[in-house]
């Protein structure tokens, strides 16, 4: 079985490979077929194998069916609708249950949404998180960014245009309206566009007019924390003593979790005493 990313936009960005696969794979697994035809006809291609639909909707149904031929030697493609297949995209469920039966599964690499999103962005890449689409009710989207307020990495969440200002507005609330963020829109298309700018900025952007296309949102990651002081940490300490917990079990506790020493949390222990 093979995985292959297929271009975000750019139909240049498709790998020899690619379209080697497409016109050779016995069976071809779309997200969604209208796209497929109109992928190979860009291509130039024309697939001698199977064409059948896989998406979110059907994939419980069809994965037996996918695991069976690959079994029996056929080669099965897995494309989605643009970018690498089984990131915010199907195709999990399927190489998780081919894993599960010892079958091979390779991938042609190539176009992602996530990195290159990340590479415009102008924020740091050394380390970063791919949260795909934040949840669209109001109180569950709050939930989730306060669950992420202390990620120091970079993260990178995929959204909608139409609720694009909300989220914006929300990051605003929950990170701050200064957090560096930028928003890559159409990317590798004719009209790509990044923008980069404060949270409550961009948010206000957004607000401001129609936004349009296919969307990825890029936020800087938490700023580090100066290391607590000892005696700032005696208080808690004491609590968990008076809970009864020993001293020294709790110094440990307390100083792993603020990130500081031992030896000198225990030392202002003793010298509030």
């Amino acid at each position: 079985m093979v995985l292959a990313a297929t271009p975000i936009g750019n139909l240049g960005d498709a790998s020899r490979r690619l379209v080697e696969l497409l016109g050779e794979a016995d069976i071809i697994a779309a997200e969604d077929t209208r796209r497929l035809s109109r992928l190979v006809h860009g291509l130039g291609v024309q697939p001698r194998g199977r064409v059948l639909s896989y998406h979110e909707h059907n994939e419980s149904a069809k994965t037996p069916e996918l695991l069976e031929a690959v079994a029996g030697g056929a080669t099965v493609l897995l494309v989605t609708d643009a970018g690498m297949p089984a990131v915010s995209d199907p195709g999990f469920r399927l190489v998780e249950a081919a894993v599960d039966q010892g079958l091979t599964v390779t991938a042609v690499p190539g176009p992602s949404a996530v990195l290159t999103a990340l590479a415009l962005s102008g924020l740091p890449t050394d380390r970063f998180c791919f949260e795909g689409f934040l949840p669209r009710k109001a109180g569950e989207r709050a939930s989730r960014l306060a669950q992420l307020r202390s990620e120091r990495r970079t993260m990178v969440f995929f959204e909608a245009p139409h609720r694009l200002a909300a989220m914006l507005r929300a990051l605003a609330e929950a990170f701050g309206g200064s957090r560096r963020v930028a928003v890559c829109r159409e990317l590798t298309k004719a009209y790509e566009e990044v923008l980069r700018g404060g949270a409550a900025e961009l948010a206000a952007w957004a607000e401001a007019g129609e936004v349009r296309g296919e969307i990825a949102v890029v936020v800087e990651g938490a700023p580090e924390q100066a290391p607590a002081r000892p005696e700032d940490l005696v208080a808690e300490v004491q609590s968990l003593v008076a809970g009864g917990t020993r001293l020294k079990d709790a110094v440990a506790v307390v100083a792993e979790e603020a990130g500081a020493s031992k030896r000198q949390l225990y030392a202002a222990v003793i010298a509030a005493r």
